[in-house]
């Protein structure tokens, strides 16, 4: 990391922090509800859409591809949130979260008027792009305009977006489904979305810097090849392919090559998309590599939770997304303590107590007896949560404290950017996980029961379904039970290795507060 502009005094608090606020803004709280509304853009499209793909299926076919709808959206946003932080280091976050929320909003609108299953996964392409500048530059305007004393706080209101959007997408998801139309869970976007444009313009003002800038056009592109070729290979192993096969070798090859010319090419560059210190201080690397790790874990609960809820625990969808909200319970309250914890222990200390709740409550999960009851998996959730919002909130504004102005929205988006990566690979290994847990307990199965249990593919199905006799279906709640417990015994593992990765942070890190 370059060195601040000024002296840092060492005794200023555990992490030498001045703590001084950012220059007062008017309007903050206007701000701050335009960021959450442009927030809950990204946050309710997952689960919102989710609850409408039977009717999309029905209205326009291509059931062998809806998958897409949500992979290509998370390849667009993952790619791009680089590229939006240097480009609002460079311009300002302003010109970069409206453009990008113009984009999104787009999308949306072309999404609602599609005629096929390819036109909309290509316009979900371009909903994607629109949020990668949202999860750039939302979290990156939050550090500039409250101090690191108040971050902790302003990223608890920012976490509790994604606790509404778990309830409130699926619920409006299958109102529009019952009541309207899937289109519908397009074009909600664009009210809320009008409405924080306009308050973005109206009440944010910030000094654009006026010097000239190169932009690295072809670092851009290789870095958007590199990434999508990645996430690419990591969606379809284990899923289009087998991880061994040639075209999986060949995805990963082929990933590989473009990392290395990109690394080549922001050597070489005057004004790189993602510079060099990003990986060589231990601030940057060890928050990053932490918050990939976290990432990691969390997709067992996004992925399996509201389903294990629906089979082993007898509950409906609603109640099951509820059980998964309940993550957010402790999130935001943890998110919002913490800020007095890392003032008084450090960034990392803090970090490190919020990892040790998340391995807490995967190792809780592990060990719930065979049938839990709802309170004890929503008290692990709560937990769960909790050790999110602890590990996340203080290795996010620690990147964003080291680093002055012109430095934040790179340093900022490369931490989301770390988190975003590291779901994909956790969806590549909870998947490879419960499969081969599922294929063991069929492979396994009382020899009374081996002709008349389905293939490992369609045991959720066949759970959903209900037809199966008594004794079959008491045997796949098993073996469904299990194969989730399993994904968390990995996820014990990806836990300690955060721990591990967090202890790259400095506990005495040089912070600097600046406006």
């Amino acid at each position: 990391m370059r060195s601040p502009p000024h002296p840092i005094p060492p005794e200023d608090h555990p992490d030498t922090v001045m703590d001084r606020a950012p220059t007062p803004m008017p309007h903050r709280g206007w701000i701050l509800v335009a960021l959450m509304l442009t927030m809950s853009l990204a946050a309710m499209d997952i689960t919102i859409v989710a609850t409408v793909i039977p009717q999309i299926v029905g209205d326009l076919g291509g059931f062998e591809q809806f998958s897409w709808l949500f992979s290509i959206y998370l390849l667009a946003q993952t790619i791009t949130i680089p590229i939006y932080g240097k480009l609002a280091d460079l311009y300002g976050r302003k010109p970069v979260l409206i453009g990008g929320s113009a984009v999104f909003l787009l999308g949306s609108a072309a999404c609602a008027l599609a005629w096929g299953m390819v036109p909309l996964i290509v316009f979900r392409a371009l909903q994607g792009l629109g949020a990668g500048s949202i999860m750039a530059t939302v979290n990156t305007l939050a550090g500039d305009l409250y101090s690191t004393r108040e971050r902790a706080r302003v990223q608890g209101w920012l976490s509790s977006v994604w606790g509404v959007a778990a309830i409130v997408g699926p619920t409006l998801g299958g109102a529009f489904a019952e009541y309207a139309t899937w289109r519908w869970v397009f074009l909600i976007n664009l009210p809320i979305g009008l409405a924080a444009i306009f308050l973005i313009a109206r009440y944010l003002h910030e000094h654009q810097p006026n010097h000239q800038h190169h932009i690295d056009y072809v670092g851009a592109i290789l870095m958007m090849l590199a990434g999508s070729a990645g996430v690419f290979a990591l969606l379809q192993g284990g899923n289009a392919w087998a991880w061994s096969s040639a075209p999986s070798l060949i995805a990963f090859a082929l990933t590989a090559g473009l990392i290395l010319a990109t690394i080549l090419r922001e050597r070489a560059a005057a004004e790189p998309i993602m510079p060099g210190w990003i990986w060589r201080e231990r601030v940057m690397l060890g928050s990053n590599l932490g918050v990939l790790g976290m990432g990691l874990v969390m997709m067992a609960p996004g992925a399996y939770l509201p389903v294990f809820a629906q089979s082993v625990l007898g509950l409906g969808p609603i109640s099951a997304g509820l059980v998964l909200a309940s993550m957010s319970l402790g999130w935001v309250s943890a998110s919002a303590w913490s800020g007095r914890l890392y003032l008084q222990f450090g960034f990392r200390d803090t970090a490190l107590f919020g990892g040790v709740l998340m391995l807490l409550a995967v190792l809780g999960f592990v060990l719930l007896p065979p049938q839990p009851s709802v309170w004890l998996v929503t008290a692990d959730q709560i937990l769960l949560g909790a050790g999110f919002g602890m590990l996340s909130t203080p290795l996010l504004v620690g990147v964003q404290s080291t680093v002055p102005w012109h430095q934040r929205g790179v340093a900022t988006s490369a931490n989301m950017w770390s988190r975003y990566l590291g779901q994909s690979l956790g969806a590549a290994v909870v998947g490879a996980l419960f499969n081969n847990a599922v294929q063991t307990s069929l492979a396994n199965a009382p020899a009374t029961l081996a002709d008349t249990l389905p293939s490992a593919q369609d045991v959720m199905t066949a759970l959903q379904a209900g037809s199966e006799s008594l004794a079959v279906h008491q045997y796949l709640l098993s073996v469904f039970g299990g194969a989730t417990r399993q994904v968390y015994v990995g996820m014990i593992a990806a836990a300690m290795l955060t721990l591990m990765l967090v202890l790259l942070v400095p506990k005495r890190p040089r912070v600097l507060e600046e406006t």
